[in-house]
């Protein structure tokens, strides 16, 4: 862990609630954190390879066409403003 992640770190235990109205020791607070941190990664990770499946499937065709569709309609929205 950087030096500029450990000092956000501090700042952020040692303003929480959780450390400021109770006797919470300091590196009990940051080993939370880290944790928390830890899971948020692995949630991430698996988030990603979820969806990373989802994303490489093709697009169906009646979206594909509607896209072509609101292309064209902005191609002659375009046109009809240039010729105003």
């Amino acid at each position: 862990m950087g030096q500029r992640t450990q000092l956000q770190d501090w700042d952020v235990v040692k303003n929480s609630p959780e450390t400021k109205d109770s006797k919470v020791d300091i590196s009990t607070a940051l080993e939370n954190r880290r944790i928390v941190r830890a899971r948020q990664r692995a949630i991430g990770r698996e988030l990603r390879r979820f969806f990373d499946g989802v994303a490489k499937e093709p697009v169906p065709e009646e979206f594909m066409e509607l896209l072509r569709q609101m292309d064209h309609e902005s191609e002659d929205s375009v046109t009809s403003r240039k010729r105003s």
